[in-house]
């Protein structure tokens, strides 16, 4: 087996990792409230975390001031806003659902370039934003759900998507080369300090916590986090930073089958909503490899295990 397909094939699995978040916050959102789950999480992950930066002697950085910065804001968007964000909105929304939301985040990272870093729109990163706008409105507007609650479910997901793109955009501010572990355990100890504060707040409305969302707690901080780390890296030494941006698009089809496998019924709008989703995924990967075919270097892939 070639490098290259094994690479293809972790980064295949990392994305299955990515979409089972979704099933996790779904079974989660049923017993804990979302700030204290967040908090359970980095609790979980930060300790494996260091653990593993001593196993392979991975130094701690010495930064400026402005990248520490950065990456408490980092956290605060990626690790913290997006899972308790998501988590959130899966109280309202089908998990199916939120699978075709979060499918838009390269998009949404692509339009947020263009709206905050100035970079000038493409043809095609229009196209892509209109093909995820309709994949969105799909299933967002349809009859039998127009009700507030579906809505509100749907706004709290995409905001979730937007603060995971906040993350990517600042993450292209860091004036410092940052090893991808030590970038997970900063991620997550800067996580779970933020994530607290809230997390002590919510106790009054803390009820009983059933075992179901602390086993999927601990799934989500051993299995996504840690394993879907490792996998993204791992495939990412073996493949071009193009080639591993297709294979974004398995994430919100991996949350779709997440969401079949908690019974939910996937309606026609559904699959139509990914599909679209889909097309706008792929239309972005196809102008990145003209970009790199015509000798213009390839955007960097977004880090995925800080959700």
């Amino acid at each position: 087996m070639s490098k290259r397909f094994q690479g293809y094939i972790q980064l295949s699995l990392a994305m299955v990792l990515v979409g089972s978040t979704v099933i996790a916050s779904k079974i989660i959102a049923s017993g804990l409230p979302p700030f204290t789950a967040t908090a359970l999480r980095f609790a979980i992950a930060l300790p494996l975390f260091l653990g593993l930066m001593r196993a392979t002697a991975t130094p701690w950085p010495r930064l400026p001031k402005g990248d520490w910065l950065i990456l408490f804001l980092q956290a605060g968007a990626g690790s913290v806003g997006y899972t308790t964000l998501l988590i959130s909105g899966l109280k309202l929304t089908p998990a199916a659902d939120a699978g075709v939301i979060i499918g838009t985040l390269p998009v949404v990272s692509a339009a947020i370039a263009v709206i905050i870093l100035g970079e000038r729109p493409q043809r095609s990163v229009l196209m892509a934003a209109l093909l995820a706008a309709a994949g969105v409105l799909a299933i967002v507007f349809r009859p039998e759900a127009a009700g507030p609650h579906s809505l509100a479910g749907a706004a709290l997901i995409f905001g979730a998507v937007i603060c995971e793109g906040l993350f990517i955009l600042l993450g292209k501010r860091l004036d410092s080369e940052i090893p991808p572990l030590t970038l997970s355990a900063l991620m997550a100890g800067f996580g779970g300090a933020i994530a607290i504060p809230f997390a002590l707040a919510e106790l009054p409305l803390a009820g009983t916590t059933g075992a179901p969302a602390l086993a999927a707690v601990a799934y989500y901080a051993l299995v996504p986090t840690i394993g879907g780390f490792l996998l993204w890296y791992a495939g990412l030494e073996k493949v071009s930073g193009t080639e591993a941006a297709v294979f974004t698009a398995l994430a919100p089809v991996s949350a779709l089958l997440a969401a079949a496998a908690l019974g939910e019924p996937i309606a026609a709008n559904q699959m139509i909503g990914m599909g679209s989703v889909l097309l706008a995924v792929l239309s972005l990967s196809l102008r990145a490899t003209n970009l790199t075919r015509t000798g213009h270097a390839a955007q960097p892939t977004t880090s995925l295990q800080e959700r």
